[in-house]
């Protein structure tokens, strides 16, 4: 049997050709997986609680607001399946055959809600359609991130692992940024004619998104880490089962890291337009210019703790960004309560340095605590049950918090109780930062096949038959 040389070209200085290739592709499709994904959620608190909850709207405003909520959360409960699925056969098939897939599943989903009958015209058949494209939203997400992460981590240099893995995680908050401003483009430029018909255009965009994304992706090579696994068929033959029998403490931690970061990310995504503009009745085209600019903290900051993890560690990064979220939580709501724009913007932007500095090491970290066998599994199951746990139903939470405490202090305590447990979850894991990703060991009568990725792969030693 022929060892892989953990030194070897397998872990490259970075500036590749390739490696910009595999940044771009990851970013390009996860920010449109997510503009997918959250153009849902901002037309949620904006237009389409009226369109298909009509009756219940007309009854009692402040339940459809709640009940339309709990349709985002729907399709989180999904998520681990496309998880599980897009895991088990991206650990087997490879990781860039499933992020095309759910490239395309989720374009398929968003477009198909931009031509869907509202209640008016089809009644009740109308909720029960979005919910379930909704649902292949929520499955094909499911899939989406732990490829994304692990394209980008299993190519980067060891010491810019962090870095690397900021690139898929900042597809979030540009995927919000586009959303939330091809909204506030259409409410400020359409009128009245947006809540007639307009609203259908950024659901209906994203067929453009899906073209662009498809060709970048197309682009890229299989992860050098899957190029390994091949060689491994047999020890790879049930990943998802060797994960849930050696590894449900990594999973569980996972999910629970994720947890505080998902449900004050949601917060920003789809509770405070909906907050500003029915209870604090704030103009709601300011509201999405607001919000969408200060996404532009998340997106900086995401950067700033991906590479900020590269030189302090991922656990200590984390730690610093859950900390502030614990500080910040409350506070954040005197802000948003003050009904002044600027204010509201620096409670969403001081929010956004901590979600940055909490959400850019997790590719780098996911992937260092799971071995390569069963990585894109472990990953993204982690990932689905901690957007459950987190953000699935939290602008619900925080909307049934507003009606029986008629106070948005204990949204802010449920915010922090779960920067708590999130810190608590991140402080039990052993720091991996610069673990060896790479399988050690390989098939000779592969190598004997394919000479020409010996070099590549760094594989020490010769052939048995050569020795």
């Amino acid at each position: 049997m022929t060892t892989v040389n953990s030194s070897a070209p397998a872990h490259r200085t970075g500036g590749t050709a390739e490696e910009r290739r595999v940044l771009g592709a990851t970013l390009v499709g996860t920010t449109i997986e997510w503009y997918d994904f959250f153009i849902y959620a901002q037309a949620t608190a904006v237009v389409l609680t009226p369109l298909f909850l009509a009756p219940l709207n007309a009854s009692n405003p402040a339940l459809a607001q709640i009940v339309a909520f709990a349709t985002i959360g729907i399709s989180f409960l999904f998520r681990p399946l496309g998880a599980i699925v897009a895991g088990h056969l991206g650990d087997k098939l490879g990781r860039k055959q499933m992020l095309v897939f759910t490239l395309f599943m989720m374009g398929a989903a968003t477009a198909l809600i931009g031509v869907l009958p509202t209640y008016n015209q089809i009644g009740v058949a109308a909720p029960i359609l979005l919910i379930l494209l909704r649902v292949l939203q929520g499955f094909s997400a499911g899939g989406e991130w732990g490829g994304a992460a692990l394209m980008s981590v299993e190519h980067a240099p060891v010491n810019k692992r962090g870095l690397f893995g900021a690139y898929p995680q900042i597809g979030v908050p540009i995927g919000m940024i586009l959303a939330t401003g091809v909204l506030w483009i259409l409410t400020t430029t359409m009128g009245p004619a947006f809540n007639e018909w307009g609203w259908r255009l950024p659901f209906l965009f994203s067929i453009v998104l899906i073209g662009v994304g498809y060709v970048v992706r197309r682009t890229v090579e299989e992860s050098p880490v899957f190029q390994e696994m091949a060689l491994r068929r047999k020890e790879s033959s049930a990943p998802l089962g060797q994960l849930f029998k050696h590894h449900t403490k990594e999973v569980i931690l996972t999910a629970l890291i994720f947890l505080a970061n998902n449900a004050a990310g949601y917060l920003l995504i789809a509770f405070f337009i909906s907050y500003g503009s029915s209870v604090l009745k704030l103009p709601r085209p300011d509201l999405l210019l607001v919000t969408t600019l200060g996404a532009f903290g998340w997106l900086i900051f995401t950067f700033v703790g991906g590479a900020l993890s590269d030189r302090l560690g991922r656990v200590r990064t984390f730690q610093i960004g859950y900390v502030g979220l614990v500080i910040w939580a409350v506070p954040m709501w005197y802000l948003i309560d003050s009904k002044n724009l600027f204010l509201f913007f620096v409670a969403v932007f001081v929010l956004t340095v901590f979600l940055g500095l909490s959400y850019g090491p997790q590719a780098a970290l996911y992937a260092e605590m799971f071995p390569a066998k069963v990585r894109y599994s472990g990953v993204s199951i982690g990932y689905a049950l901690g957007s459950i746990l987190g953000g699935a139903f939290a602008p619900t939470i925080a909307q049934a918090l507003l009606e029986s405490y008629k106070s948005t202090i204990p949204i802010g305590v449920y915010i922090a109780v779960a920067a708590v447990i999130s810190l608590i979850a991140v402080s039990l894991v052993k720091d991996p930062k610069g673990v060896d990703l790479h399988v050690k060991e390989v098939h000779e009568e592969y190598l004997a096949e394919h000479p020409e990725i010996r070099e590549d792969l760094g594989v020490a030693g010769e052939p048995d038959a050569a020795r």
